[in-house]
C-alpha cells in the first residue's frame, strides 16, 4: 500500500505536526487551560483522521485501565500530604542530619524536594510545598536568590519521573507495543533507576555551585535537634517504604509471582500493587498526621480535604485522561509504524537518533506540557528507538525525563521555576540563565543513558 505524502511528510507525521500546533495556539496563544487544550486535541484527532468510528472507544478507553486510577490515587495522596504537614516532619529530619555542611540548606532542598516529588508527581506543587521552607533557609545561608530558585526547581521536577502521571502514559505505550512483555512493576524501579542518575547530576551540580558561590551551612539555631526531629517525624520516613516495598516485591519476585498465581495473576497483582498503596498511604497519612488536619481530626474535616482536593486532582486527571486517548487513536490508526518509516529513511546511528530525540524534546518542552509530548509522540519516540537498536524499555522509562522533567525548567513555559521565582523574589534573566545550567546537564544525562553509557540494570 504506497504511503500518502504531504510535501515531504507522510500524512501521520503531517497529523502530528498539526495537532501539535493546535495545542501550541489553544494552550499559548488562547491561554486556555492544558486539559482544554487536550480535549480540543482529541476531537481535532478524529477529524483529522476522519476515523469517527473511534470517538467512543477512543474516549472510554481510559477508564478501563487501572493505570489511570492509579493517578488519580496518588493525586488525591499527594494533596493529604500537604494538609497534614507530613512533609514539613520529613524535611526537618534531612534538616538536622545534614544542615551543618556548607551549603546544607540546598542539600535539605535537594533530597526533601525529591522525597515529595518521589510521592506526588508534580513539579511546580512540589516547589510550592517545599519551596516556601528550604528557599528561604537557603538565601538566609548565602545562596543567591537566583540559586536558590533554581535548587528547587530542579528537584521538585523530578516529580515528573517516578510521580504518578505522565510516565504512566508512557507505560501504557509501551505495553500498547509490546503486549504482556512488561510489568508495571520492573518499568516503575526503571523510572527510579533513571530518577537515580537525576539526583546524582542535580547533587553534582549543586556541591559545584555551593563551592563557587561560597554558601554557609544553615545556622545552628535554625536546625533542629536530630533526636527530636526523628521521634516527631519517624513515621514520615515509613511512606516511601510503603510505595516502594511492593514494587520491588513484585519486580524482584516476578517469577515466583508467575509460578503461584499464573501470568495472568501475576498480571493483575503487579496492576493492582500500586493502587493499594495509594489508597494505603493516603489513610496512613492521614493517621500519622491528624492532629495537623485543618478542623481537627474528625469525619467532617477528613471529607473536606478529599473535596478540596477536587480542585489539583480534576485537571491533572483530566490531562492525563486525554493524553491516553489521544494516545489510543494513534494506535489504531498506526501512527508509530509510519514515523518509523519515516524516521529510519534518514539513517540515523543509535548516537545520532539519541541525540535529535533529547534536542528535539528540550525545545519542544518550552511551549507544549510533558504530558501532551508523551501523548503524541510516545509510540513513535519508543518504535523508532527500537528500530535503531535502542531498547524500548529504555526509551520508556527515560521518556519522562527528557518531557516532563525538563518542561519546567526551560522558559517560557517553565512553570516550577516561575513558582520558584515567585518565592525567591529573583530576577528573570539572571533566573532563567541558571537555569540553562541545570538542563545543559541533564540534557547530558538523558543521552548518556539512552546510548547505554550510563546503566538502567534492568534486562
Amino acid at each position: 500500500m504506497p504511503v500518502q505524502m504531504v510535501g515531504p511528510f507522510p500524512i501521520q507525521v503531517f497529523w502530528l505536526i498539526e495537532l501539535l500546533i493546535v495545542i501550541a495556539l489553544v494552550f499559548i496563544a488562547f491561554k486556555r487551560p492544558i486539559y482544554e487544550a487536550m480535549a480540543i486535541a482529541f476531537a481535532f484527532t478524529i477529524v483529522m483522521t476522519g476515523r469517527y468510528d473511534l470517538f467512543w472507544s477512543g474516549l472510554l478507553g481510559p477508564t478501563t485501565s487501572g493505570l489511570f486510577y492509579i493517578i488519580v490515587g496518588f493525586l488525591v495522596f499527594a494533596h493529604i500530604l500537604g494538609q497534614t504537614r507530613v512533609v514539613e516532619k520529613l524535611i526537618n529530619i534531612i534538616l538536622a542530619i545534614i544542615g551543618g555542611v556548607p551549603g546544607g540548606a540546598g542539600y535539605v532542598a535537594l533530597f526533601g524536594s525529591c522525597a515529595l516529588a518521589a510521592m506526588t508527581g508534580t513539579g511546580p506543587g512540589n516547589v510550592a510545598a517545599t519551596g516556601v521552607f528550604t528557599i528561604p533557609a537557603m538565601i538566609r545561608s548565602g545562596f543567591p536568590r537566583h540559586l536558590a530558585a533554581t535548587v528547587e526547581m530542579a528537584a521538585s521536577m523530578l516529580g515528573n519521573q517516578v510521580g504518578p502521571g505522565l510516565n504512566l502514559v508512557a507505560f501504557a505505550i509501551l505495553s500498547t507495543l509490546y503486549p504482556d512483555k512488561y510489568s508495571l512493576s520492573t518499568f516503575w524501579l526503571g523510572l527510579y533507576i533513571v530518577f537515580g542518575w537525576l539526583i546524582l547530576h542535580r547533587w553534582l551540580t549543586l556541591l559545584a555551585f555551593c563551592k563557587y558561590y561560597k554558601v554557609k551551612p544553615v545556622p545552628k539555631e535554625e536546625r533542629p535537634d536530630l533526636a527530636r526531629a526523628i521521634k516527631e517525624g519517624w513515621s514520615a520516613l515509613l511512606i516511601p517504604v510503603f510505595i516502594l516495598g511492593p514494587i520491588i516485591i513484585d519486580s524482584v519476585f516476578k517469577n515466583t509471582l508467575i509460578a503461584r498465581y499464573g501470568p495472568d495473576g501475576a498480571k493483575a497483582f503487579s496492576a493492582s500493587v500500586l493502587l493499594m498503596a495509594a489508597g494505603f498511604c493516603t489513610f496512613y497519612t492521614i493517621i500519622v498526621g491528624r492532629k495537623e488536619i485543618p478542623g481537627g481530626f474528625n469525619l467532617h474535616s477528613v471529607l473536606a480535604m478529599f473535596r478540596d482536593s477536587l480542585k489539583g486532582v480534576v485537571p491533572v486527571s483530566a490531562t492525563i485522561y486525554l493524553a491516553y486517548a489521544i494516545a489510543l487513536v494513534f494506535q489504531k490508526v498506526e501512527m508509530s509504524e509510519a514515523i518509523q518509516t519515516w524516521f529510519l529513511s534518514f539513517g540515523l546511528s543509535k548516537v545520532g537518533w539519541a541525540l535529535l530525540i533529547v534536542t528535539f524534546t528540550t525545545f519542544l518542552g518550552m511551549v507544549l506540557p510533558g504530558s501532551s509530548q508523551v501523548a503524541i509522540l510516545g509510540s513513535a519516540f519508543i518504535s523508532t528507538g527500537a528500530a535503531v537498536g535502542v531498547d524500548p524499555f529504555l526509551v520508556a522509562v527515560v521518556m519522562p525525563a527528557i518531557t516532563g522533567v525538563m518542561e519546567g525548567m526551560t522558559p517560557p513555559l517553565a512553570l516550577a521555576m516561575y513558582t520558584a521565582m515567585g518565592i525567591a523574589k529573583s530576577k528573570f534573566w539572571e533566573t532563567t540563565k541558571l537555569s540553562y545550567v541545570w538542563v545543559v546537564g541533564q540534557f547530558v544525562i538523558t543521552f548518556l543513558l539512552l546510548i547505554g553509557i550510563l546503566p538502567i540494570f534492568i534486562n
